[in-house]
């Protein structure tokens, strides 16, 4: 733990009312099942995109940039060199 870290455990002890050692567990308890809930929502997320896709409701990222080059002229290099479009209305 960094010195910066440990030098706010007291403030955040005195906040909540409890003493460090609960704290702590508390805090490290919390993150881990944070990052267990996110990990499960991002691999519902990717099997949720791959059924669409195998349904042809998505389509790969490279096949709509295609698209997109094709219905509004963009260049060959399009989105990879993109200039800042300049404002001159004014």
């Amino acid at each position: 733990m960094t010195a910066e870290t440990e030098a706010r455990l007291p403030e955040k002890t005195r906040q909540d009312g409890e003493d460090i050692n609960s704290l702590a567990e508390r805090l490290i308890l919390s993150a881990l099942d944070w990052e267990v809930q996110e990990r499960a929502e991002a691999i519902a997320a990717i099997q949720r995109s791959d059924q669409a896709a195998e349904r042809g409701r998505d389509r790969p990222l490279a096949a709509f940039i295609s698209d997109q080059r094709h219905k509004y002229g963009f260049p060959a290099n399009w989105p990879d060199d993109v200039t800042e479009a300049q404002d001159t209305s004014g």
